[in-house]
């Protein structure tokens, strides 16, 4: 997959900020990724020693910097105890591409640096839990008082679907949960793949 450094020291950006802000060096990773096409979206796969020091199998969040920017994301798991990040959420500029064959077929490499997260960026909520939210009051109090990291989850496990009716149900479910005062959904695998787009099985997709 590449070369892997691993230094104690940020060099760059928003991670040396975060080592000052927290009065400690932060441990920082750099790797080399081949960037990948996989269903229309540019991915990158973290090579397995990478994914091994990270504090979770699920989500993490993370910072550092990518193609010279400075980034807050949050990568993902692969269903394979592994990782994987959507390279364009980093900022990173994709391959340019003339032709839906060159889509489907064109890569490069790309390296990232980046440290564990202190807090998490907030995550991209669905117009359709947002509007049952705002109809929810009691439920819109609990969900902006629970952590960023919790939001993330609710997020997930409702678009963790492809099937309408069962997003539609989620969404009914997740609101009464959450009028009930409950932080977290309940019952499925934070280290599975839940992207519906691009996993089969809780399991990311091979590459194509």
């Amino acid at each position: 997959m590449g070369r892997l450094d691993r230094t104690r020291s940020a060099t760059a950006g928003s991670i040396a900020a975060m080592a000052e802000q927290s009065g400690r060096a932060a441990s920082v990773t750099r790797f080399d990724a081949t960037v990948e096409s996989l269903a229309g979206r540019r991915i990158a796969r973290l090579p397995a020693e990478v994914s091994a020091q990270l504090p979770s199998r699920g989500q993490v969040a993370i910072e550092g910097r990518v193609d010279g920017r400075d980034f807050v994301a949050v990568i993902e798991p692969d269903g394979l105890r592994g990782h994987w990040v959507d390279i364009e959420r980093l900022g990173a500029t994709p391959h340019a591409a003339t032709t839906e064959a060159d889509v489907t077929t064109a890569s490069r490499a790309v390296t990232i640096e980046f440290a564990p997260a202190e807090s998490w960026p907030e995550p991209e909520v669905p117009a359709d839990f947002r509007s049952a939210l705002d109809q929810a009051p009691t439920a819109s109090a609990t969900w902006s008082d629970i952590t960023s990291m919790a939001r993330w989850e609710w997020v997930r496990w409702i678009t963790s679907t492809r099937s309408p009716a069962t997003r539609d149900r989620r969404i009914e479910v997740g609101i009464s949960k959450l009028d009930r005062g409950s932080r977290r959904p309940c019952c499925f695998d934070l280290s599975s793949c839940t992207d519906p787009d691009l996993s089969r099985s809780g399991k990311l997709l091979p590459p194509s």
